[in-house]
């Protein structure tokens, strides 16, 4: 009892620590010190929650509102939602979702993606293209390449930048950057016979092209000439292409569709507007040489309907649009809610209908120009049905036409390259 009292003394004497009750067993009996009376309770104990803090301890959550990514980091681990009775919900995030957006905010500093899942990095590119960044000046390049260097095609296998030749000045770089690409629109873009992405389509990064829209381009015969370099002599760059439209360039002339025979995979040609000076001789060797036939009826594979921009870079091409029209001038009202809603709600450009108008003139002049393959099913145009007899008459000419026509060129296949066709050649 005395040495109860003493604790209880002691207890009142150091009254500044709240260490809470104490409790002693005597004789088989569990009693609790009380502090107040300073005695001894023989109580049954009671359950008492748990303090972290103290009674005194206090904390205000203080945030820096113009640190726009401190906000972010403290509020990025969690999920908030709304109850049915209007109370805000927040769970936290998983882990892989946590992950994947470190990852996605320091996505230039990644090495390297080869051999890398696709299905993980298709989440990551959508979270990175989420935060923007791969409209960042230098970081988003060096991004998008490690994309394109380890998945190819499935980053963007068809992209469709007609009239928007503004993009295409602020863009090349990232827009080179794109392999494997199989459909490729650059109509109407004035881009000329010495732009620097007309030499990028000879690339090896680029020969998986299977159609090629060049219409209203300023081409003349020197940009065929370069553009055709590679698969002439070296049997490399475009020698895959199928669908390759050249109209409404008229300084291309019966020289540089000369340069077109090496195509012998072509399966559809356009060269209507162009200048040509002998159009039946142009229709008899294109004919002759890569079995293409003159389509009376304009054919469907050149209505511009077909190649849109397609893979995970679709909305990353969108966000450059948006950033290049609003670094030039605003647009309409009308015109800017509509981006404003394709931008924010990813929703799908619906591609315009090509007109040129400024050529349309020398269209009409020279007719329309286009040919394709009888035996290809891809330009979607009716057939007549002719005699089983005289087809293969048909055909039996135009074997042999095209069999004296590689014998004449063979004999003289050295004498075809020019010194400016080396110099060209030298620089792959």
């Amino acid at each position: 009892q005395n040495w109860t009292r003493g604790m209880s003394y002691w207890l009142h004497s150091e009254s500044h620590l709240d260490t809470g009750p104490i409790y002693v067993r005597e004789n088989g009996k569990l009693h609790v010190v009380n502090q107040g009376a300073g005695g001894i309770q023989n109580v049954t104990p009671k359950a008492r929650p748990f303090r972290l803090f103290s009674r005194g301890f206090s904390v205000e959550l203080c945030m820096n509102r113009e640190d726009d990514r401190a906000r972010r980091q403290r509020t990025d681990h969690f999920i908030f939602t709304y109850t049915k009775e209007g109370n805000l919900r927040y769970s936290a995030k998983s882990l892989f979702s946590l992950v994947l957006g470190y990852i996605s905010d320091n996505v230039d500093h990644i090495d390297s993606l080869i051999g890398f899942p696709e299905q993980i990095a298709e989440k990551l590119f959508s979270a990175a293209e989420a935060r923007q960044k791969f409209t960042e000046p230098v970081t988003g390049l060096r991004a998008l390449q490690k994309f394109t260097e380890a998945y190819g095609n499935l980053v963007l296998c068809s992209l469709c930048l007609r009239n928007r030749y503004l993009l295409i000045s602020e863009k090349l770089e990232e827009i080179k950057s794109f392999r494997e690409l199989t459909c490729l629109d650059l109509s109407c873009c004035k881009l000329g016979d010495e732009h620097e992405l007309l030499e990028h389509l000879t690339k090896e990064a680029l020969s998986s092209i299977k159609r090629l829209l060049l219409k209203d381009n300023s081409l003349s015969d020197a940009g065929l000439r370069r553009m055709t370099a590679p698969v002439r002599v070296l049997k490399k760059g475009l020698e895959n292409l199928l669908v390759l439209d050249l109209s409404c360039n008229p300084k291309i002339t019966d020289v540089g569709i000369g340069y077109l025979l090496c195509f012998k995979k072509l399966n559809c040609l356009d060269i209507s507007g162009t200048g040509l000076k002998d159009v039946n001789a142009v229709i008899k060797r294109i004919q002759t040489q890569i079995g293409l036939v003159h389509s009376k009826v304009p054919l469907k594979e050149f209505d511009h309907s077909n190649c849109k921009t397609e893979g995970w870079a679709e909305q990353t091409v969108l966000q450059w649009e948006q950033a290049v029209m609003e670094a030039v001038k605003p647009q309409e009202d009308l015109r800017s809610r509509t981006a404003a809603q394709r931008f924010y709600g990813k929703t799908h450009r619906i591609e315009e209908v090509v007109k040129c108008k400024l050529v349309e003139a020398e269209t009409k002049a020279s007719g329309n120009l286009q040919f394709y393959k009888e035996k290809v099913q891809n330009c979607h145009l009716p057939l007549k049905k002719e005699v089983a007899g005289s087809h293969e008459l048909k055909n039996n000419k135009k074997r042999a036409l095209a069999e004296q026509e590689r014998e004449r060129t063979s004999k003289q296949k050295h004498l075809c390259l020019t010194v400016e066709d080396w110099d060209l050649l030298n620089t792959y």
